[in-house]
């Protein structure tokens, strides 16, 4: 799982919602970050160590 400082991860929050975003893993094991929205969940990508929050590259829960 890559590692992200603790003050970079309280300051990430999914774009489409504003939810917090905790550590996971997608269906294919990459890591990935994961909305907490009770409503809209959903999992942006981490690519090379680096959180991809583009709504478009984003994927439902």
């Amino acid at each position: 799982m890559t590692t992200i400082d603790p003050w970079v991860r309280e300051a990430l929050r999914c774009p489409a919602t504003g939810a917090t975003l905790v550590d996971g893993t997608g269906p294919d094991g990459e890591p990935e970050l994961h909305s907490t929205d009770a409503e809209r969940p959903v999992a942006y990508p981490v690519r090379d160590g680096i959180p991809v929050l583009l709504a478009d590259d984003a994927r439902p829960l």
